[in-house]
């Protein structure tokens, strides 16, 4: 929905884009200022499907306030919770069983391929090309076949709990990993053939939307978004958790800042997940899947803080506890609300057909932004 709804007095015509709108990816509204087709100011406006949950947070115990987070970025669930738990589990001290880490990372990685895979298919699609849509949730399903089989899930799985994580892996899931891995071996080659070497595609995406590094830093940009304007960012290997120190992988960096800087990193990651996969799927260690923990947990009074790389960037839990059962105060930092806040600043100058290709690179999902 692209509607009018005046012009200022010097001519320039103010619409707006959304909030029901294929291009936002959700409940996002855009009140945008053209000078013919130029973008002279883009306006954000949220609230949609604010829920509160922060605030309700507050009446939820230790272990229930984890899955809210489930619905913020929902096609980063797994990662959510496991930042969720882990600043639980540093309040309580709790060491987790080192089978239940692995499992936690594995789980964070297939996440990871499967939020950019989604990704992919449908920024694809916002340029015009409907085929690659198919082509990505080829694999994408094949992964939430295997979170299914252990989680009882394919997308919010409240799988992470204080302690490791709720059930150990289904028998198969080691081969199914497998599996995966050779299908995406097989198969990502389509990915260049089809989208990144197009040369349409290129024109659209090369020089549009630039995003320095000292604009990405000043704006709080993390993620896809801040690496592709080369801002070194990844929480794995600046503040590693459960393991990520021990693991070979690549901080994946572009450096011309534009909308096709950040789309090849998000492809470059996906190979990075892979190789991480390569490296746990073979090596899971015995033993418990979860550390014994009290029934209801009470964290002693203090503030506490975790940060966790989702598939957007930096997601951050702090909690104030006054050594209850329920926290005094939980606040979320959600990697979309600084990425969108960018939006701005890019577009201007710019046409507005190309509007569509910094949204699809920012990889916006909304209720993570309007929580």
């Amino acid at each position: 929905m692209v509607e009018e709804i005046g012009t200022t007095t010097d001519g320039d015509l103010i619409i707006n884009v959304g909030p029901q709108h294929p291009a936002t990816h959700g409940v996002l509204h855009l009140v945008i200022t053209l000078n013919g087709e130029t973008i002279k100011k883009v306006e954000p406006h949220l609230g949609y499907i604010h829920r509160s949950i922060e605030k309700m947070c507050e009446s939820l115990s230790y272990r229930q306030f984890i899955y809210v987070t489930s619905r913020m970025d929902y096609l980063s669930s797994h990662i959510n919770n496991h930042g969720c738990a882990l600043c639980v589990e540093k309040g309580l001290q709790i060491e987790v069983p080192a089978r239940a880490k692995v499992i936690r990372i594995l789980m964070d990685e297939l996440t990871r391929i499967a939020s950019h895979e989604l990704w992919w298919g449908a920024m694809a699609m916002d340029l015009g090309a409907f085929t690659p849509f198919f082509h990505a949730f080829r694999e994408r399903e094949t992964i939430n076949d295997i979170m299914e089989e252990t989680c009882g899930a394919r997308l919010t799985m409240n799988y992470m709990v204080p302690g490791g994580v709720m059930l150990d892996i289904h028998p198969n899931f080691r081969q199914r990993v497998h599996d995966f891995i050779r299908l995406f071996k097989s198969k990502v080659h389509e990915y260049e053939e089809m989208v990144t070497g197009n040369i349409i595609f290129q024109n659209r995406m090369k020089g549009v939307g630039l995003l320095s590094a000292e604009d990405a830093i000043s704006f709080g940009c993390t993620g896809p978004t801040a690496r592709g304007s080369g801002v070194s960012c990844d929480v794995r290997k600046y503040y590693p958790y459960d393991g990520y120190e021990q693991l070979a992988f690549d901080e994946v960096l572009e450096t011309a800042g534009d909308s096709f800087a950040r789309y090849m990193v998000r492809i470059r990651e996906l190979h990075q997940s892979i190789r991480i996969i390569e490296q746990l799927i073979d090596n899971i260690p015995e033993g418990d899947f979860q550390a014994k923990t009290k029934a209801v947990l009470k964290l002693p009074k203090g503030e506490f803080y975790q940060r966790v790389e989702t598939a957007r960037g930096e997601f951050g839990v702090y909690i104030v506890s006054e050594g209850g059962t329920t926290p005094y105060r939980i606040k979320f930092r959600s990697p979309g609300f600084s990425n969108l806040s960018a939006l701005d600043h890019m577009a201007r100058g710019s046409k507005l057909g190309d509007l569509v290709a910094m949204m699809g690179t920012l990889d916006l999902v909304i209720p993570d932004i309007d929580r």
